[in-house]
């Protein structure tokens, strides 16, 4: 049984939000999933076909390029003749009204030369053909010469350079003036724009109609592909033929319609392989760390992490069409390494790839490629304490990666020569693997969104010149080098117990900030002067215990990170304040003193690093009490305090045996008398 694999026991509620929140991440998987035929190759015009040769299992047809359909529209639109009704009364009202305007308004000062030769203009415009603003455009494209005209039943052809707008037909009645006899200031005087109405009224109908007819002599394809034809050989070129016919068979399997019960049937599989995945994973959980089980940040993160990747995977692979290995699948493993351990970053890796390898080209080399990078994240990154170990963790998994790929097409025999090499799948490799630098910017929103605490944060909080590790060394100047000596002794532990050792490092500097507020009371601080001496028993145990409860207040207002409180409040558990036990029971014997008074809060330890933790700080500070400084004495008093620790049961919550607690034991006996070693006396020069 796994030292980490504890299970707190569930209530109901428990149960009801796991199981819901499972079901939740099955139901967006499966939905999200391709349904349709994704691309099964990936491949471009004039590069080289690294795939088994292709043989078509179904006949398909082989469609014309976008710009090649374009062409042969547009050589169309020139034999297109739109279609005009002529409205003969049209022209008749408005040279009827041209007279009655200029015999009202200018036959008395105006020669009537005017009206004659403004009426033999509108009869030649009209008789050409006034269209309308708004459908003159139809007939501004160049490539359109001429136009139909219906009159009665009968239809005419009319040349689209004769025809007019009411703006071009009022530019050539004035310009086309002999300014011999006629003068244009004149003309502009009778406002003729209100004589010049279209007479032609496009019909939508019979012009759809000849458009259509015309375009459906255009043919979308070139030719056939019959089943069974070969299409392309591996290591040949795709020239423009071939490229056309394997797009036009994606096309043709992408738009073959599934019936109805083979759609049941692929959501049915798809369903079933989401859910053995995910059950694998749960099972994985329970069988060796059910302690993240419980958790539920860790299975918030977990979740988050097992959903995202697939669902980015589908949208690249299904709507853009990129290659699925520039997406930095590697960020799980990072994270799940550095917020939890090793091997369910792998596994958690693992069983996400599975989920995305569904609608890759190359299911097999995308798993081994993947699985290796992740791997090799795992191990290039033990801790994320400085920005060079990223950099070098994603040199080694761009490196692995490109080199499984590369050995994958050497051993399918895809590449031949060096320019047989699929560089666009190397580029997409490179940016994925590039992409990791990311996770160094996403450590502070998934600490504060998951309430992890990375070992990025850790360092920075075991700066001695923080505002609070200054103000202790200030105030508390014994306390701090007593917390500095403790966090030098729990990190060579936890190094042998294969602890996290910056944790508890960092907890260790922590631990004791409580008494800063009352710092003269404790030993460390004192300079002669016992402030104990004129208070009673309990009052001293009431101060020295109450460093606990000021050290999570002083946590809590510079917004120290959970894990850190923790150290604080079970660094000494619910042990008691002993000395001042003692010395209330000698000095009142015939009164029965309460324990309960003299404990601390707790409580106990519950992780192996707080358990590290209590351990150093009682042998730290029973080690300065020590009378005679020798390797049988340094021995003596730390296997009478972890003992005495042990038999009060303190560790029995925390996930640490009997062999990491004689491990412990080893290292804290060669540390204290490495410290305590006794120095040589220097000689004195004789004169």
């Amino acid at each position: 049984m796994s030292r980490f694999n504890h299970r707190t026991k569930w209530t109901r509620r428990d149960y009801i939000i796991r199981y819901l929140s499972v079901s939740i991440v099955i139901a967006i998987l499966v939905i999200c999933m391709p349904r349709e035929n994704v691309r099964t190759y990936h491949y471009s015009e004039g590069g080289i076909w690294d795939y088994p040769t292709l043989i078509a299992e179904d006949s398909f047809p082989i469609l014309k390029s976008e710009e090649q359909l374009q062409r042969e529209k547009d050589s169309v639109i020139n034999f297109y003749e739109p279609y005009f009704l002529s409205l003969s009364n049209s022209a008749d009202s408005a040279i009827h009204a041209w007279h009655q305007a200029f015999q009202s308004e200018f036959s008395q000062t105006i020669s009537s030369e005017y009206e004659t030769y403004v009426t033999t203009k509108l009869m030649e415009l009209y008789d050409h053909g006034i269209i309308s603003g708004e459908e003159f455009n139809i007939i501004s494209d160049p490539r359109i010469s001429a136009i139909r005209v219906i009159t009665g039943n009968v239809s005419s052809i009319r040349s689209t350079a004769e025809i007019y707008s009411p703006k071009t037909a009022y530019e050539a009645l004035i310009t086309s003036a002999d300014t011999s006899r006629i003068e244009r200031s004149i003309l502009t005087q009778f406002k003729l724009n209100r004589f010049l109405t279209a007479n032609l009224k496009y019909d939508a109908v019979k012009s759809d109609q000849q458009r259509l007819e015309a375009e459906s002599y255009i043919t979308p394809y070139l030719g056939q592909v019959i089943v069974g034809q070969k299409i392309v050989d591996r290591g040949e070129i795709i020239d423009s033929d071939t490229y056309r016919i394997l797009e036009s068979m994606h096309l043709h399997i992408s738009e073959s319609e599934q019936s109805a019960s083979e759609k049941v049937l692929n959501i049915v599989g798809q369903l079933i392989f989401t859910c053995v995945i995910v059950i694998l994973l749960l099972l994985y959980f329970q069988q060796f760390r059910s302690d993240y089980l419980g958790s539920t940040r860790a299975m918030l993160l977990i979740c988050t992490l097992f959903l995202l990747f697939p669902l980015i995977t589908y949208a690249i692979v299904v709507h853009t069409g990129l290659s699925p290995y520039i997406v930095p699948f590697c960020i799980t493993p990072v994270f799940v390494r550095i917020f939890m351990d090793s091997r369910t970053a792998f596994i958690t890796h693992l069983m996400t790839i599975l989920m995305c390898a569904l609608c890759v080209a190359q299911p097999a080399e995308f798993i081994i490629i993947q699985s290796l990078a992740g791997l090799t994240a795992i191990i290039s990154l033990r801790q994320l304490s400085q920005r060079s170990e990223l950099f070098r963790a994603i040199l080694f998994v761009l490196a692995v990666s490109a080199l499984t790929y590369i050995s994958i097409q050497l051993i399918n025999r895809r590449v031949l020569r060096i320019e047989d090499v699929n560089y666009s799948d190397l580029t997409s490799i490179t940016i994925g693997s590039l992409l990791l630098m990311i996770s160094y910017l996403l450590l502070i929103p998934i600490e504060r969104i998951f309430g992890f605490t990375s070992s990025v944060t850790l360092v920075e909080l075991s700066n001695a010149n923080t505002p609070l590790l200054r103000r202790m060394s200030e105030e508390a100047p014994g306390t701090f080098q007593h917390s500095m000596q403790v966090a030098n002794l729990a990190a060579a532990v936890a190094e042998k117990l294969g602890a996290k050792s910056q944790l508890v490092r960092t907890g260790a500097l922590y631990h004791d900030i409580g008494k800063i507020r009352h710092a003269a009371f404790y030993t460390e601080n004192q300079r002669g002067i016992n402030p104990h001496d004129r208070l009673t028993n309990l009052q001293s145990a009431n101060i020295i215990i109450s460093h606990v409860r000021e050290g999570l207040t002083l946590a809590e207002k510079h917004k120290l990170p959970q894990v850190i409180c923790d150290f604080i409040a079970t660094h000494h558990g619910n042990s008691m304040a002993r000395y001042f036990y003692i010395q209330a029971c000698n000095n009142s014997p015939e009164i029965e003193i309460d324990p309960v008074l003299f404990t601390y809060p707790g409580p106990n330890p519950q992780t192996a690093e707080q358990a590290i933790l209590m351990m150093c700080d009682a042998v730290e500070a029973a080690s300065r009490s020590l009378k005679e400084i020798t390797e049988e004495s340094i021995s003596n008093l730390v296997d009478k305090i972890i003992d005495n620790q042990m038999s009060e049961g303190y560790f029995k919550q925390a996930p640490i045996t009997f062999q990491d607690i004689e491990s412990a034991k080893d290292v804290l006996k060669n540390k204290l008398r490495t410290i305590y070693h006794t120095r040589i006396q220097y000689p004195e020069l004789k004169k």
